[in-house]
């Protein structure tokens, strides 16, 4: 498998994910185009967020702060959160157990 094989799905306009499913996590890479938001919601899926480049706002559980490139976040399951691209990002989040709505 290489990356530049997958095939891109956009599932949140302007966030576009290459998907990768093992049993027990999915790792997602993102490109996502300035001004892209993603609206607060929550999910029982630990998650972890690294910023591989560009400039993301993010909020969780209500504290908003911007993230660039080597950032890295654990989001907590079901803890709300949200967020924004301040510029051309590349992105990438694990989450556990898998996201079967991500297949």
């Amino acid at each position: 498998m290489n990356l530049a094989t997958l095939q891109s799905k956009e599932l949140v306009p302007g966030f576009h994910g290459k998907m990768v499913h093992g049993n027990q996590l999915t790792w997602a890479f993102w490109t996502v185009e300035k001004g892209a938001s993603i609206p607060e919601h929550q999910h029982p899926h630990e998650q972890i967020m690294h910023v591989v480049s560009g400039k993301f706002e993010f909020t969780l559980n209500g504290e908003t702060k911007v993230y660039n490139s080597g950032d890295i976040v654990p989001i907590p399951s079901n803890i709300p959160h949200s967020g924004k691209a301040l510029s051309p990002c590349n992105l990438m989040d694990v989450f556990s157990p898998v996201r079967e709505e991500y297949r």
